[in-house]
């Protein structure tokens, strides 16, 4: 009895022993037991159930392991995600586990805990599968880490998941961004987070009232988002059913074969393509088809003589038709019975009719609101472009208007202040100190050579209007030639500076470039700055003076030579700092200037001539006219410039004065 009981213990200790020899191996991989080992256990756990689908690694087929992951609310799901994505997990081939791993040298890899990054070995690299997933399946695992991410204590990373759900939504991302919003703690992406979950919400809530309610907070939105949402569900497809419409169909409008909304061959070929309805061929090769069997004089055994309507061609096609000779066909007949016995008709995508009624009523309110901003947004535009036609127009305002010289030259002295701007950015690489160089640089430029001009040239012939007009073209030509031997014939740039890059964007329909405010800034400031000197300089009053009579100045003690050649000066100075201005956002050629030299004098002459607030209010008006001609016309940027001309040839025989008509020497008092 005791040699038994001996023996028996010997046994149990032999047991245990081995019993720890065999739990060595999970001893030493998962450590003391505790937290960690729990989770890694877990994570495992959901790996090891989706085992098989990760091994196979299929696009079609991988989604349940994928959530499992991001549903199993641990820690260290969204890390397993991460490392998968990024092909760094690891399966041990020995036991089918899977691990992190890092290179350790010498062939091995050191294999990583995946739930508490702990090393826990080395491995051979044989020993070991990488799961290398192709770009169906990152797609599949982003879209589940958008969950993680949208809780995240990095504000930016938040603000990528959010940038990622706009671009690619998917049905799951609605709960996740619902149950991120109450932990949002920036205002900012909070908003964010509850416009796009209400965005989501339309496309993917089942419950319809929630759709519908969603839909109606986005009444008058003019987010481009917004309409993206909402134009599927107003979406139609053209379909046909025997009889009436079945039901639970949400039919957006019946249609009758033969009217301008269906035509009965199109009709036709929609029962033909849903297999309702015979094909049915051509006239001209059904009569191919019939000559090529004509026997003595015969088809079919119909005399060719009596085949001269369309029943007779069509009963000897059925003929030929029923020996085999020709594929079958419908005939007329046919083609109406059964045109007559279907229903043809536009029904929506969304099956739901409560639903498309709600997109529609939001789609008319915003349609109401964006057409409303689309003419607020065009009027900015003609502000706009009226801004670059009066800085253009108002150096010659005062040459033609006041002087009454017809300048010719006055584009090129545009052109000139433009190549000044280019040629001190060349010297001076700070694009905002070149400007601010370039403008009054340009106007010292461009008045030299207004001076000189009207020294040399138009001094000899004021009151000679065609003279004057003839020599000034041909300066005209003689600057253009200057610069392309300068400059060469390849447009320079004049770069603006990068705070007026981009656009002011007021919403998703209206904005304006930064330029063109500068420039209508600009616009304003000249003419403030013209009004001042007009009146309260003593060169202004001289100018008024002589403006009205010339004569009666001179016995003042004024000289109306100096005058003369001081406000040409002027004027040209001015063309050069609107040089400057146009070449931040037009192309700086030698052929600058013809551009605007026609809009600049139809500017002066429709505004009235010599008047400044006649430019402004003639260059606000050619600027809208001209927009909304393009608006009109799109397409053809010269019939526009056409009907504009012929506008402006119009106008001048109502008021051959212009708006505001100046009484003095240029009004030809």
């Amino acid at each position: 009895m005791r040699l038994f009981s001996v023996l028996f213990a010997c046994l149990v200790v032999v047991s245990v022993v081995f019993a720890a020899l065999d739990a060595g191996p999970a001893l030493a991989q998962s450590g003391p037991a505790g937290p960690g080992q729990n989770q890694t256990s877990q994570i495992q756990s959901i790996l090891q159930e989706n085992r098989e689908l990760i091994e196979k690694s299929s696009r079609r087929t991988i989604g349940p392991a994928i959530a499992a992951l991001r549903d199993s609310g641990l820690p260290a799901a969204q890390s397993v995600l991460e490392k998968w994505q990024d092909k760094a997990l690891y399966q041990r081939k020995s036991d089918g586990l899977f691990f992190f791993a890092e290179p350790a040298g010498g062939g091995t890899l050191r294999l990583i805990d995946i739930a508490t990054g702990e090393a826990t070995g080395e491995a051979a690299r044989d020993e070991v599968d990488q799961l290398k997933p192709n770009s169906g399946i990152r797609g599949l695992i982003g879209a589940a880490l958008v969950q993680f991410q949208l809780s995240d204590p990095d504000p930016a990373r938040r603000a990528a998941a959010l940038d990622a759900i706009g671009r690619d939504a998917e049905p799951d991302h609605l709960q996740a961004l619902r149950g991120a919003i109450a932990t949002e703690t920036d205002p900012g992406l909070k908003a964010r987070k509850q416009r796009l979950e209400r965005l989501l919400t339309i496309a993917y809530d089942p419950d319809p009232a929630d759709r519908i309610a969603a839909i109606d907070s986005f009444a008058g939105d003019l987010g481009v988002d917004v309409r993206a949402a909402l134009n599927p569900l107003v979406a139609t497809t053209r379909a046909v059913a025997p009889g009436a419409p079945p039901e639970g169909e949400n039919v957006a409008r019946r249609l009758t074969p033969g009217s301008d909304a269906l035509s009965e061959a199109e009709a036709y070929r929609l029962l033909v393509a849903a297999g309702l309805a015979r094909p049915r061929i051509s006239p001209a090769d059904k009569r191919n088809a019939l000559a090529a069997h004509i026997e003595n004089g015969t088809v079919a055994g119909i005399p060719l003589e009596d085949l001269n309507s369309d029943e007779a061609r069509d009963r000897a096609y059925a003929a030929l038709a029923a020996r085999g000779l020709v594929p079958p066909t419908a005939t007329a007949q046919e083609v109406q019975a059964a045109l007559d016995a279907h229903s043809f008709y536009d029904r929506y995508a969304e099956p739901d009719p409560a639903v498309t009624a709600a997109a529609e009523d939001a789609l008319n309110a915003i349609g109401f609101k964006v057409g409303l901003n689309q003419a607020a947004d065009l009027s900015l535009d003609a502000l706009s472009l009226a801004s670059i036609y009066f800085l253009a127009a108002i150096g010659l305002a005062i040459t033609f208007g006041v002087m009454g010289v017809i300048n010719m030259a006055h584009g090129e002295f545009i052109m000139m202040g433009a190549y000044t701007g280019y040629v001190v950015q060349q010297f001076v690489p700070n694009y905002t100190v070149s400007i601010l160089i370039a403008l009054p640089l340009a106007f010292a430029v461009t008045f030299a050579a207004g001076v000189a001009m009207e020294r040399l040239v138009i001094r000899w012939l004021y009151n000679r209007p065609l003279e004057t007009l003839l020599a000034t073209f041909g300066i005209s030509i003689a600057l253009q030639q200057l610069a392309k031997n300068i400059f060469g014939t390849q447009a320079r740039p004049l770069t603006s500076p990068s705070w007026l890059d981009g656009a002011l964007q007021l919403n998703d329909v209206v904005s304006i470039s930064y330029i063109r405010i500068a420039i209508f800034v600009l616009a304003l400031l000249f003419l403030a700055l013209f009004v001042f000197i007009m009146r309260k300089t003593r060169l202004g009053l001289e100018v008024r003076a002589v403006t009205q009579n010339p004569r009666m100045a001179a016995s003042m003690g004024i000289n109306p030579d100096r005058i003369n050649m001081l406000t040409f000066g002027l004027g040209s100075g001015i063309a050069g700092v609107a040089g400057v201005a146009i070449g931040l956002y037009a192309k700086v050629t030698s052929e600058l200037g013809q551009d605007y030299i026609v809009q600049s004098f139809m500017t002066v002459v429709v505004g009235g001539v010599g008047n400044i607030w006649g430019t402004l209010l003639g260059a606000t008006l050619i600027g809208f006219l001209q927009k909304g001609i393009e608006w009109l016309n799109p397409s053809n940027t010269l019939a526009a410039q056409t009907y504009m001309i012929l506008f402006i040839i119009l106008f001048i025989q109502v008021r051959p004065r212009g708006i505001i008509a100046l009484r003095g020497r240029a009004a030809g008092d």
